[in-house]
């Protein structure tokens, strides 16, 4: 089953970190990339650039509304995130732990599902052949 864990962190502490820790930090998080490939968990990761980088869309009655910034204001933004296959939410919640960012914030771990037409799941994507 897919799990995304999403990273939540303060952007003001990343901001302040000096660079020899962000270095550390972001290769303990390529080291475990490389473990969760060789172990069959990992199918995708990335970090995103701060959340006032963001851009906000909403479409209403055919018509796009943007907005920049970031959709809610908060203390702790996501920082970046963890597409990974777990056997259920326990190795999820394993896998999560082991994030290096997670003793800094919060690792939120979510059951992706497929989609469903007629009553028949469908995978959400679609590989070009």
């Amino acid at each position: 089953m897919r799990y995304l864990c999403l990273i939540y962190l303060d952007e003001g502490m990343l901001a302040a970190m000096p660079q020899k820790e962000m270095d550390a930090l972001n290769q303990r998080h390529l080291d475990l990339n490389d473990e969760l490939v060789q172990a069959g968990h990992f199918i995708e990761a990335e970090a995103l650039t701060p959340a006032a980088s963001s851009t906000c869309l909403r479409v209403r009655n055919g018509r796009v509304g943007v907005t920049d910034g970031p959709y809610a204001e908060t203390k702790e933004m996501v920082a970046g995130f963890y597409l990974i296959e777990a056997r259920d939410l326990n190795e999820a919640i394993q896998v999560a732990s082991r994030l290096p960012s997670a003793p800094l914030g919060t690792v939120e771990v979510r059951p992706c599902r497929d989609l469903e037409v007629n009553g028949v799941p469908q995978k959400a994507t679609r590989r070009a052949s």
